[in-house]
C-alpha cells in the first residue's frame, strides 16, 4: 500500500487513536490513574499523539530509524522519570490495537506492523554522553556559562561571555563551543530529568538576549553581495539554532533575512520571492515536522524565485538520520552553523 496514504490516515485519526490507546492502557494499568490523576491522563493523550506523528513520518519517509530513534528516546526519558519499561511496552501494545481498530485495512495492518518492527529494532539504551568535552578549549567557559544559566544568573552569564569576547575569544568560537554546546547539554539534562522546562526556557531566552548584545560586532563585517533567508517550519518553536546560522552568515558578509520560529508557509514563499536569496535555510528540531519541511521545499520550488534558490536543511532529525535531507528534496544539509557556511559556498561554487 502507498506509504503516503497510510501516513495520511494516521494523521487524520491520530487524536481519536491517542484517546483510545490511553483509555486501553489505563484499563490495563489502573495504577496510572491513581498515581497521576485526570491531569496526568490528559498529558498522556497529548503525548500519545506524538507516537502517531512520528510513526506517520517514519512510514511516509520509508525510514524505520525515525520511529526507532523516537522509541529509544521515549524509553530513556521515562526511565529517568522513574517509570518502568512496562509503561512503554503496554503503551505500544495499545498503540497497535488502536491502529487496527481505527484504520481500515490494509492501512491499519501496515501501520501496526510498522510499530512491531520498530519495537524489535529498538535494541539497547541510547547513551547520553555530555556534549561538553572536558578537554575542550572553551570547556571551562562553557561549563561556567551552563552553571550560571541553570541557577538563573543572567548577569553572570552575560559577564562571562562579554569578558571572553573582550579578551580575544572570537564570536564564532562563542557560538559553536559555548552557546551551541550548552543548549545541547541542557536538552540532554532535560531528557535525564535533571533540569526543568522552566530552566530550559530561561536558558534559551538568556542566550538569545546575550546574542543580541553581540550583534553590533556581528553586523560590522564587509558585505559580499550574497543573501540568506533563514526560517523554521510552521509549528516549530525551537529557533535558536537557525538564528545562530543566520548570524554566522552575517559574520561572513552575507545579507540575511531571519523569519524565526513557526513561520507560515505562505510567508516563506513570499519572502523568497521578495528577497531572492542565494540560500534558504530551513530548520526543524522535531522529527514529526519533517513532512512540513518537505511541503515547504515543494512550495518554494514551485515559485519562480525558488528555481534559483539553493535550499539547506538542519536540525535534530537530519543529524540523527543521514540522508533524510535528500528525502525532503533539499540541496544539502549541515550539522551546525559553521558547516552550513561551507556547504552553502560549495553549492554556489
Amino acid at each position: 500500500m502507498d506509504s503516503t496514504i497510510v501516513a495520511a490516515a494516521i494523521r487524520e485519526h491520530k487524536t481519536r487513536m491517542a484517546e483510545r490507546a490511553v483509555a486501553l492502557q489505563y484499563e490495563a494499568q489502573p495504577y496510572l490513574q491513581e498515581k497521576y490523576g485526570a491531569e496526568g491522563r490528559n498529558r498522556s493523550v497529548r503525548d500519545a499523539a506524538y507516537h502517531f506523528d512520528y510513526l506517520a513520518q517514519s512510514i511516509e519517509a520509508r525510514d524505520q530509524a525515525i520511529f526507532v530513534n523516537y522509541l529509544q528516546w521515549l524509553r530513556s526519558l521515562l526511565r529517568q522519570r522513574n517509570m518502568g519499561d512496562d509503561v512503554v511496552e503496554v503503551g505500544l501494545d495499545m498503540t497497535e490495537r488502536a491502529l487496527r481498530e481505527t484504520l481500515d485495512d490494509p492501512a491499519g495492518t501496515v501501520a501496526a506492523q510498522a510499530v512491531q518492527e520498530a519495537r524489535s529494532a529498538m535494541g539497547g539504551d541510547t547513551t547520553l554522553q555530555s556534549v561538553i568535552e572536558a578537554d575542550g578549549e572553551l570547556a571551562a567557559l562553557a561549563l561556567a556559562y551552563l552553571e550560571a544559566l541553570l541557577v538563573g544568573d543572567r548577569r553572570l552569564a552575560t559577564r562571562l561571555i562579554m569578558e571572553a569576547v573582550d579578551g580575544g575569544t572570537s564570536i564564532r568560537e562563542i557560538y559553536l563551543d559555548v552557546f551551541q554546546k550548552t543548549q545541547r547539554e541542557i536538552g540532554r539534562l532535560w531528557q535525564l530529568n535533571r533540569v526543568s522546562v522552566a530552566q530550559e526556557h530561561f536558558s534559551t531566552a538568556a542566550t538569545q538576549m546575550i546574542m543580541s548584545q553581540l550583534y553590533p560586532r556581528i553586523f560590522s563585517s564587509d558585505r559580499i553581495g550574497r543573501r540568506f533567508v533563514g526560517t523554521c517550519v510552521g509549528g516549530e518553536l525551537h529557533e535558536i539554532g537557525i538564528r545562530m546560522v543566520a548570524d554566522f552568515f552575517e559574520m561572513e558578509g552575507w545579507d540575511t533575512y531571519y523569519l524565526g520560529a513557526n513561520a507560515p508557509l505562505e510567508a516563506v514563499v513570499e519572502t523568497v520571492e521578495r528577497q531572492r536569496p542565494d540560500i534558504l535555510g530551513i530548520s526543524a528540531t522535531m522529527t514529526f515536522h519533517v513532512s512540513e519541511v518537505s511541503d515547504m521545499i515543494e512550495q518554494v520550488r514551485a515559485a519562480p524565485a525558488g528555481v534559483d534558490t539553493r535550499i539547506l536543511v538542519g536540525g535534530y532529525p537530519f543529524n540523527v538520520l543521514p540522508g533524510l535531507w535528500k528525502n525532503v528534496g533539499a540541496d544539502g544539509y549541515a550539522a551546525d552553523a559553521m558547516e552550513t557556511i561551507s556547504t552553502a559556498e560549495h553549492l554556489l561554487a
